[in-house]
């Protein structure tokens, strides 16, 4: 193992005790109720004055504006959020041991409360805004932690967080991944790549309930698994015996594959990546499950297909729909709906009467209710009766922050078509 590397930014100083020797933020009248509920994001148009300077990535109180103390947080002027609030505590500077405190808090909650402590498991040790550490994702992959940035100044002081997480998990290796968008978003300029230790291999092996899977933590998806959808595969599985399975958007087989195993007469997973079916197929051999295939193909054109055939469609007694994300930002949701509005108008098609429809959405932008209104929709137009059996969220190891709705992001219905 070896140091972060020399190349990576530096940690900016240590934060400054004297709140005074900070800029000072001012918000406009009647924006600062969310701030005092803690919701960590104070954005650009909420903004009335700065005194002070300041560069991105400084430590800066926010005040209201006739001046009472809100918080402290760090800034960025490239960004839409331009200050990410961290502290609510006047005398509390963001320093090595602030920033320690809130990663000690995230690990215990995994590793005290969750139990998640198989070694050869996986799971989300920091989730950002629900963790008091809004711009920082790390996931564990067995002896490997993967980080995302999502904030240029958490970028800045990574070698810090390294620091941190070396000392309280013990890793192989840590290795950083990008997410889309972010360099428009934040003016973070960062790529994917090793930040210490051992570089991971090809495909780390993780174990989740009794299935082994492979994942791709360099190059895969997200972070390689999608560790949010962990107790909704259990969820999900327990109503697959003894039915044809359709999943689609299968990426790397988790569904498809606790599907099989409990007990699916056949289960077929349908995937626009042609390495994600690839390395679908090697974790069905290697669970040695024979009742599940992969195919590539898109989502869309497949379910049109598959409904037009006398085999598939209208036989099918569970559907499975886990898209990424149609909304990316809140001037697509409307659009967004309507694509949600055909998928589940498509997979209707293929479910025999009483069949269990699972259907997801990512989409943060996207709130629940109107999520549930789309399966509305697609009852009136197709004309049969669907039942919402259970509406599900991301793991508990995605934790929901009260004081930050946006991080309740996953919505996963379980329905009854008949």
């Amino acid at each position: 193992m070896h140091d972060p590397s020399p190349n990576s930014n530096a940690s900016r100083p240590e934060g400054t005790s004297a709140a005074a020797e900070l800029a000072r933020v001012f918000v406009k009248s009647r924006k600062a109720r969310p701030l005092f509920a803690r919701h960590p994001w104070v954005f650009s148009g909420s903004i009335d004055r700065v005194e002070g300077a300041v560069a991105d990535g400084d430590e800066v109180t926010v005040h209201t504006h006739g001046g009472e103390f809100i918080g402290r947080g760090l800034t960025n002027s490239q960004s839409q959020l331009r200050v990410r609030l961290y502290s609510w505590d006047l005398e509390q500077p963001l320093d090595t041991g602030f920033w320690r405190s809130r990663l000690e808090d995230a690990v215990a909650l995994r590793r005290d409360v969750l139990g998640r402590t198989d070694p050869a498991g996986a799971c989300r040790l920091v989730f950002s805004e629900a963790d008091g550490l809004s711009g920082l994702v790390v996931d564990r992959y067995g002896d490997w932690l993967v980080m995302q940035l999502t904030s240029l100044a958490l970028a800045e002081r990574r070698s810090l967080f390294v620091e941190q997480l070396v000392d309280l998990c013990r890793p192989r290796g840590i290795y950083l991944r990008t997410e889309r968008g972010i360099g428009e978003a934040e003016g973070l300029r960062v790529t994917d790549g090793p930040l210490w230790g051992e570089l991971p291999p090809d495909s780390v092996m993780i174990r989740e309930h009794d299935l082994s899977f492979e994942v791709d933590v360099c190059s895969g998806q997200k972070t390689g698994f999608y560790l949010d959808q962990r107790e909704n595969r259990m969820v999900v599985a327990a109503l697959a015996k003894g039915r044809r399975v359709l999943d689609m958007f299968c990426y790397t087989g988790g569904f498809a594959l606790a599907a099989a195993r409990a007990g699916a007469i056949e289960v077929l997973g349908v995937d626009i990546s042609e390495s994600a079916i690839d390395l679908a197929r090697r974790n069905a051999d290697r669970n040695q499950l024979s009742n599940v295939r992969f195919e590539v193909g898109h989502a869309f054109d497949a379910l049109e297909q598959l409904g037009n055939d006398s085999s598939w469609g209208g036989r099918c007694g569970l559907v499975i729909l886990d898209p990424p994300k149609f909304a990316r930002r809140s001037s697509s949701v409307v659009e967004a709906l309507r694509g949600y509005v055909r998928l589940n108008l498509l997979a209707t098609r293929m479910l025999e009467r009483g069949g269990i429809l699972a259907t997801c959405c990512c989409s943060g932008h996207v709130t629940r209710e109107d999520f549930a209104a789309t399966l509305g929709a697609v009852a009136e137009r197709s004309g049969r009766q669907i039942q919402i059996l259970a509406q599900l969220g991301q793991s508990p190891d995605h934790p929901c922050s009260a004081s930050c709705p946006e991080s309740n992001y996953l919505k996963c219905m379980i329905a009854r078509v008949l």
